[in-house]
């Protein structure tokens, strides 16, 4: 492996940008653009602030797809700090194209849910679970709403199962979702970065620290991104949660969506779930990768894709989570 400067900070920055969460209020949830096909009406509930799409042509009433953003400071339309892909704003215009209603939302802490977060230290796993819970209730409310599907993306694929345990939905759509706990994955992350051997061995040692419900205060500035003190607490309450286990014991119909051009969740995590629920639907989009844009083979190249909002999603995206949805509504 490398020690050079700029692929240590890269690998490093990919690895924070999947899974370190930090409050950023400067991160906005509105985007510049319009789409024909939807109406995008602003939502407001239990401390967050989103956006409902309707579809510009269609019934009065409709199935609507709850879209929960993945880890890190994502806002609802698929953008933070370390991205820019527009990714979930695609999502509800393409769904939106297709007669179906979406409700995104800036995760607390960030856009304009930035006053449900004081200090970062205080978010914990559960909070963003029961952010979404309070999301589907406002969705299950509305009277333009016939039926609820999930669609979390990559850690809001765990938090889409956590909250299917709690609320009745029709459907769960696990979008590059993990398959296996997060402590594993940061181990595999780690031994695969090209850092330093001490380096790594630090951040593993880290993770395991954590992992025992351990704080850790010695960590190296290069690790600061992915462990620093603040965000800690928040890795501690995720990092023993399995995937596999959450997803057994649900028996709402299931669509496993993943990228076979995916850097951060290799397609071991796709058939994980599907061994996990083997009656699940699973569709691998074959040149997709992790922010769901059709990426090329190369590593670089699939990192560019993550700062064009400009691409549109990979053709294998949409189209079967919107059959999925009339299938189960």
């Amino acid at each position: 492996m490398t020690n050079d400067l700029p692929s240590r900070r890269r690998a490093i920055g990919l690895i924070a940008g999947a899974f370190a969460l930090r409050a950023n209020p400067a991160c906005s949830g509105n985007s510049a653009g319009g789409n024909s096909a939807m109406i995008e009406e602003p939502w407001s509930d239990a401390g967050l602030a989103g956006t409902f799409g309707l579809p510009a042509k269609g019934p009065a009433r409709g199935p609507a797809v709850l879209i929960i953003a993945g880890s890190g400071p994502t806002d609802r339309d698929g953008n933070g700090p370390l991205i820019a892909t527009n990714a979930y704003r695609l999502l509800a215009a393409g769904l939106a194209a297709s007669g179906i209603r979406s409700l995104r939302y800036d995760k607390r802490g960030v856009g304009e849910s930035a006053g449900g977060v004081a200090r970062e230290e205080d978010l914990r796993f559960d909070d963003m679970v029961k952010d979404a819970i309070a999301a589907t209730r406002a969705l299950s409310q509305r009277a333009d709403v016939s039926a609820i599907v999930l669609a979390g993306h990559s850690e809001g694929g765990l938090i889409a199962m956590r909250v299917a345990h709690e609320v009745a939905v029709s459907g769960l759509v696990l979008l590059a979702a993990p398959g296996r706990s997060l402590a594993d994955i940061l181990r595999a992350q780690f031994r695969a970065a090209p850092i330093g051997d001490d380096l790594r061995s630090q951040a593993l040692r880290i993770v395991d620290a954590l992992a025992r419900g351990e704080h850790v205060n010695d960590v190296p500035a290069e690790l600061a991104p992915v462990f620093r003190p603040s965000v800690q607490p928040y890795l501690v309450s995720a990092l023993n949660i399995d995937p596999r286990i959450e997803l057994a014991q649900l028996s709402v119909p299931v669509l496993i969506v993943h990228g076979a051009r995916d850097l951060q969740l290799s397609l071991d995590h796709r058939d994980a779930l599907a061994k996990a629920r083997p009656d699940a639907r699973v569709v691998t989009a074959r040149t997709a990768n992790h922010v769901l844009k059709t990426a090329p083979a190369d590593r670089d190249g699939n990192l560019k894709t993550y700062t064009d909002r400009a691409l549109p999603l990979d053709p294998g995206i949409l189209p079967p989570i919107i059959l999925f949805v009339e299938s189960v509504s």
